[in-house]
């Protein structure tokens, strides 16, 4: 999957917001507001980048409605994603980095232009398809894994299941996830819901049993 167009490291982030947002929202358009909370910024800064990727043909825009990736756009936002999934992966396994560290480190790594550098890094790494967090690994020519994932919310009472992802990535709540002893693999199973505040007691691993919130439980991804 390759790009001719060069872009500013700002343009591609706004590029992989528009496909993030688009991918949660099951929707193939965004709109502005949108895109100014992902990436925390101001409506107006946001209609000013647009304009410069509408030129650059990266996204179909037009002012006051929805915001579409072209064929360009959304083959350069998977781009940057493979390899901001690629080097999550290196930071974490070869150099032993906290999952909730390497996000920030691959925000930088990801724009580095050489497609034979990654091609080699993927080589290395053994053709990973999942990064820390679980999220897929696009292929080189944009192709994602279909993985029939659901949070640990919609588990039922009784059920078990395994941790493969999660939906947020923040440092606080990886963090919070490495204190109670759970990451990608751990077999979780549902003991008790409560509908009150859906509030959730499970076990980890058929040894601790804990009590998670119904927050908790909805960024949580998991496969019965």
């Amino acid at each position: 999957m390759k790009s001719a167009t060069l872009l500013s490291f700002t343009e591609e982030n706004y590029l992989k917001a528009i496909y993030s947002l688009t991918q949660r929202h099951g929707s193939p358009e965004t709109s502005t507001s949108h895109i100014a909370e992902q990436l925390s910024t101001k409506p107006s800064t946001v209609t000013d980048m647009l304009r410069k990727l509408a030129d650059k043909k990266m996204i179909a825009y037009e002012k006051y409605k929805k915001i579409e990736l072209t064929k360009s756009g959304k083959q350069l936002a998977i781009l940057v994603i493979r390899k901001h999934r690629l080097w999550e992966v290196f930071l974490h396994e070869k150099l032993q980095f906290a999952w909730d560290e390497v996000h920030e480190i691959a925000e930088q790594l990801e724009h580095i232009q050489s497609e034979e550098l990654i091609t080699r890094l993927e080589k290395f790494l053994g053709f990973p398809k999942f990064d820390p967090h679980g999220d897929p690994i696009p292929s080189a020519t944009g192709e994602l894994q279909a993985g029939q994932r659901i949070t640990l919310s919609d588990v039922q009472i009784n059920k078990s299941c395994e941790v493969v992802g999660v939906n947020d990535s923040s440092a606080v709540f990886l963090k919070y996830l490495q204190q109670v002893d759970i990451g990608i693999g751990t077999i979780i199973k549902v003991l008790e819901k409560f509908s009150f505040d859906g509030s959730i007691t499970i076990s980890l691993d058929r040894k601790v049993k804990i009590s998670v919130s119904k927050k908790f439980a909805d960024n949580l991804m998991v496969v019965l």
